[in-house]
């Protein structure tokens, strides 16, 4: 038996709530232990105004690059699993949280179901998303 393929995946760090930096470093920590799942590249941490209809302090933004044969809804339970870990209230839509990760890229995969959409719609809307693809892209070339 043949093991799952191996892909790329580009996963979106946030915090605005409480020790934005250690909940932002418990999430590289923890992404890198989820089973089949290799952390690759981090790309540089970034502070950007809150996006959204909601008054909120501002964000602390990282993407990391992962590599996993989890398939893409196992690797979302494994996320919010982790937001949970860290607080995270998904009470108010666009609200304040302590850890938000989002699933950006997954290899060249195109997923639209319940909860789980990928590319993540909001990519083009993002800058320092682009930005920070752009940048772990620099650091870790796919290789052919």
């Amino acid at each position: 038996m043949s093991s799952p393929p191996v892909e790329r995946v580009y996963v979106a760090l946030g915090s605005n709530v409480g020790d934005r930096a250690a909940h932002l470093a418990f999430a590289r920590e923890r992404l890198g232990a989820l089973p089949d799942t290799r952390l690759v590249a981090a790309s540089q941490v970034e502070e950007t105004a809150a996006l959204g209809p909601v008054p909120q302090g501002r964000f602390l933004n990282q993407m990391v690059l992962l590599e996993t044969s989890l398939p893409p809804r196992e690797l979302l339970l494994g996320l919010l699993e982790l937001e949970r870990e860290r607080g995270r209230d998904r009470g108010e839509r666009w609200g304040p949280r302590t850890l938000d990760l989002d699933i950006v890229r997954y290899g060249d995969w195109v997923v639209s179901e319940p909860g789980l959409t990928v590319p993540h719609p909001e990519l083009p809307n993002r800058d320092f998303w682009r930005r920070e693809v752009a940048e772990l892209e620099a650091l870790s070339p796919a290789r052919a």
